[in-house]
C-alpha cells in the first residue's frame, strides 16, 4: 500500500513538472531555439570558432597559431550544405597559399633551418603525398601559359629558399583537396564522370608557391589528375584584376592606409621598444630592423617550432614576439574601423568579383563549362575580397585559407539561383554586407543570386559615390 501511494505521488509530480515546462515555453519564459532545415540560424552565420576554445581576450599566441594552420587539427567543414531540392551547378575557390618560407631575412642572424625536400613518411604527412611527388617529378604534358611553364612543379631544396612553399604548405592543400572532393565530387557530383579542361578555370599568380599551392589542391580534389587536362593561366596582377587594372583611386586609397598604418606604428612606444631592444640584440639600426620585417621570418619560427634567433647579444624571444603580433592585431581593429582600406578593397576586389558574377550568370543561363573554378593567390588577394564582402569578423588569411563561392539551382523553382559563400569551412554568406538582412525574411539558408550581382554590379560603388568602376577609379575624391 505505502509502495503504491509513493508511485502515485511520483506520477502526480512528473505530471505538475511537464506542465510546468509547456507552460513556461508557451509563454516565452524559457529560451527555445527556432531551427530551419535541421540548421541552427546563429550556428549558421558564426565565424569566430566555438566560445569555449576561444580565449577571453585577444591573445597573441592564439592568433599566431590560427595563423599557423597545423594540418594536424580536424577541421569541421560547412561546404555543400543546402536542402535537398537545391543541386550545385558551380564552384569558385579562391585560395591563399600553404605555408612558406619567410620572404624576409633578420639580418645577422642564422636562417631557421627548414627542410623544403617532399618526404612522404615525415611529418606533416598526407595519404596522397607520395602519390602528389611521383606524379609531379614525371610530368611531361604540362599546359602552362608564359613564365608559369619554368616555375618548379614541387619544392625540392634541402634548405628552403625564400618564400618557397614548404612541405606543411603542400600537405595543407592535399587536405583542402580532400575536402572538396569529398563535398563537390563525391557527393553532388559537381564534374561530369567525362569532364574536361573546359570545365575547369585555373589561375595562378606567377609564384612556385601559388602554383604549387593550386597543384596540390587539384591533385587531391580530382579523380583523375590528367596534365592534358590541367590548364594553369598566368595572373600577373596579385589582386587578379586581369584588364582592368587601371585604378588611379584605387592606389591613392592604398597609399592612405599605408600613411594610417605608419602613424599607428609610431604611437605604439612598446613596440618601438620592442624593436630597439631586437635591434640591439642582432647588432643593427633600429630602422634596418623594422625594414626587414621580422615578424615574417619570427612566424616561420614559431609554426615550425624552431628556436628564435640568438646572438652573442642575447636572444629574441616570446616576448618580442607577442608584442608585434599584438600590434598586428591592433592594426586589423583600427583598419576595419577607419575603412580606408575598406574603399581600397571595393576597387582591388571588382575586378575577380565581376568575373565571378558574370561566370555565375552564364552557368544560370544553362552553360556548362568553368563550373569549377580556381584562383591560388596570396593573402594581399584574399584580404580585399574579405572586407569588401563586408566580412568583417573574418581573421586574415591564415596559410591556405579559402574563400568559397557554391551557385545552386532551386529544384523547385529552376529558373532562381541562390549563393553561399564560405570562408575556411564556415557559412558567412548572412555575414556578407548585401545578405545580412535575407534570412530574416526567408526560409532558404543562402543568398539569392540576383543580390550578389546587384552589389558587385552597382551597390559596391555606393560607398565611392559613384555608379561604376570606371567613375569610381578615376573620380578624384582628395
Amino acid at each position: 500500500m505505502l509502495f503504491r501511494n509513493r508511485f502515485l505521488l511520483l506520477l502526480v509530480l512528473a505530471a505538475l513538472l511537464a506542465f510546468l515546462s509547456i507552460s513556461l515555453q508557451f509563454f516565452h519564459l524559457t529560451p527555445v531555439t527556432p531551427v530551419k532545415n535541421g540548421m541552427n540560424g546563429k550556428n549558421r552565420k558564426r565565424i569566430m570558432p566555438d566560445p569555449l576554445t576561444e580565449p577571453p581576450v585577444v591573445d597573441p599566441i592564439h592568433e599566431a597559431r590560427i595563423y599557423c594552420n597545423i594540418p594536424s587539427i580536424t577541421e569541421h567543414s560547412a561546404e555543400g550544405h543546402a536542402p535537398y531540392y537545391f543541386k550545385l551547378v558551380s564552384v569558385h575557390v579562391l585560395i591563399r597559399h600553404g605555408d612558406r618560407y619567410p620572404l624576409y631575412a633578420i639580418p645577422k642572424t642564422k636562417r631557421p633551418e627548414i627542410d623544403c625536400t617532399l618526404v612522404a613518411h615525415r611529418k606533416p604527412n598526407h595519404p596522397k603525398l607520395e602519390a602528389f611527388i611521383n606524379h609531379m617529378s614525371k610530368a611531361s604534358e604540362v599546359l602552362m601559359e608564359g613564365t608559369l611553364s619554368t616555375l618548379p612543379l614541387y619544392p625540392s631544396h634541402s634548405l628552403c629558399e625564400m618564400g618557397e612553399l614548404t612541405q606543411t604548405g603542400v600537405v595543407q592543400h592535399l587536405k583542402n583537396g580532400q575536402l572538396l572532393r569529398d563535398i563537390y565530387l563525391k557527393k553532388h557530383k559537381l564534374l561530369p564522370k567525362d569532364w574536361t579542361t573546359k570545365h575547369l578555370y585555373l589561375e595562378t599568380t606567377g609564384k612556385s608557391r601559388t602554383l604549387q599551392s593550386g597543384l596540390a589542391l587539384l591533385y587531391s580534389l580530382l579523380p583523375d589528375f590528367d596534365w592534358k587536362k590541367i590548364n594553369f593561366r598566368h595572373q600577373w596582377s596579385t589582386i587578379f584584376c586581369s584588364g582592368s587594372c587601371d585604378c588611379p583611386m584605387r592606389n591613392q586609397y592604398l597609399e592612405k592606409e599605408q600613411r594610417r598604418q605608419y602613424l599607428l606604428r609610431v604611437k605604439n612606444s612598446q613596440l618601438e621598444n620592442t624593436y630597439v631592444e631586437m635591434a640591439k640584440i642582432v647588432g643593427i639600426p633600429t630602422r634596418q630592423l623594422r625594414a626587414a620585417n621580422p615578424i615574417d621570418s619570427l612566424l616561420c619560427h614559431f609554426c615550425h617550432n624552431v628556436s628564435f634567433p640568438c646572438t652573442k647579444n642575447g636572444c629574441i624571444d616570446l616576448e618580442h614576439f607577442k608584442v608585434i603580433k599584438t600590434h598586428q592585431i591592433e592594426d586589423e581593429r583600427e583598419r576595419r574601423e577607419r575603412k580606408l582600406y575598406f574603399k581600397y578593397a571595393l576597387l582591388a576586389s571588382h575586378p575577380v568579383l565581376n568575373q565571378t558574377v558574370n561566370r555565375m550568370l552564364r552557368i544560370a543561363e544553362g552553360k556548362k563549362e568553368e563550373i569549377f573554378v580556381l584562383y591560388s593567390a596570396h593573402d594581399v588577394t584574399l584580404s580585399p575580397v574579405l572586407s569588401a564582402l563586408g566580412i568583417t569578423e573574418a581573421r586574415f588569411p591564415r596559410f591556405a585559407a579559402r574563400l568559397v563561392f557554391e551557385l545552386w539551382q532551386d529544384g523547385e523553382r529552376p529558373t532562381d539561383h541562390f549563393i553561399r559563400i564560405l570562408y575556411n569551412g564556415v557559412d558567412v554568406t548572412f555575414h556578407t554586407s548585401f545578405c545580412q538582412e535575407h534570412h530574416k525574411h526567408s526560409s532558404k539558408p543562402m543568398c539569392p543570386l540576383e543580390d550578389f550581382v546587384h552589389f558587385v554590379k552597382r551597390d559596391m560603388f555606393s560607398v565611392l559615390n559613384s555608379s561604376s568602376y570606371y567613375d569610381a577609379c578615376h573620380r578624384k575624391t582628395f
